[in-house]
């Protein structure tokens, strides 16, 4: 089981790429960043635990830049996305942007991918929020085909293009991993027939049990083996992590929010990479 960080990246807070040298000097694995390309001043859909939206929701810088700051500066750090919101992003651009960090990265690229959950973001950037969960299939297949295919091409409902050429292609073969974050209707089906693994949200351990024990019902239905799960911990301390191993995940993000000054998060990641030496022994 690895042990990574996941965070916001803001502008009112340490640079990305010193953050990554201290995440990936204190021994941890990866680094998983947040995406809002935008908050709308006036809107009615109510953040998801009912409280007002963070400040750090607003000032987000966009993943792919800050990890490729990241990735200049580390040598082994994984760098991941939870979550591009990929029923907001053009799968082309997409193609182009997770291959181009995959290569700058030499192969240490993982993308998550989510429909997202405010509705009038994805409003302004022409998605509509009742299509958004098939939007995000046909980009995330079209963004495959471009990735493994020399000459791609598409033709959805949502995707349509012609042949076309498209470089650099992933270092990682067949693609970077594509880990499906959230939990809806059909997410564990997606996982299964769409993604490498589930990303499952910050929740308590025993719905975290409930969704892996889901997870692997829905694969053994399908005749695959069950999909790697990401776990992402909010306040983690010894005996949550031990209860999150038994369930046998393959990494556990380690929550670094909200978003502060420098010293602050220094401190945070020298508390969390003691937590992480603790529960996993080198």
């Amino acid at each position: 089981m690895d042990i990574g960080i996941f965070t916001g990246i803001t502008d009112e807070q340490i640079r990305p790429a010193a953050l990554a040298r201290a995440v990936e000097e204190r021994g941890f694995e990866s680094l998983f960043v947040a995406e809002h390309t935008h908050i709308p001043a006036r809107r009615d859909t109510p953040y998801p635990d009912g409280s007002e939206i963070p400040r750090d929701y607003y000032r987000n810088l966009d993943p792919f830049v800050s990890l490729a700051a990241a990735a200049a500066v580390t040598t082994r750090l994984r760098l991941g996305t939870a979550v591009a919101l990929v029923a907001q992003r053009d799968p082309i651009l997409l193609a182009k942007e997770a291959a181009s960090l995959d290569l700058i990265s030499d192969g240490r690229f993982e993308l998550g991918v989510g429909a997202g959950w405010l509705r009038e973001e994805m409003l302004n950037h022409g998605t509509s929020p009742a299509t958004r969960v098939p939007l995000l299939r046909e980009r995330l297949a079209a963004a495959k085909a471009i990735w493994t295919t020399e000459q791609a091409e598409f033709h959805g409902r949502f995707v349509d293009f012609d042949p076309i050429f498209q470089w650099p292609k992933p270092v990682q073969r067949p693609h970077p991993p594509v880990w499906i974050g959230g939990w809806g209707p059909t997410t564990f089906d997606r996982i299964v027939s769409d993604g490498d693994g589930w990303l499952a949200p910050g929740i308590s351990v025993d719905l975290l049990a409930r969704g892996v024990a889901e997870l692997a019902e829905v694969a053994d239905r399908a005749g695959v083996p069950t999909p790697p799960v990401i776990a992402t911990l909010a306040d983690p301390d010894e005996a949550t992590v031990e209860k999150v191993a038994v369930l046998g995940v393959r990494r556990i993000l380690f929550s670094l929010l909200p978003v502060t000054d420098a010293e602050t998060t220094m401190r945070s990641l020298d508390r969390l990479g003691a937590l992480a030496q603790r529960a996993v022994p080198a």
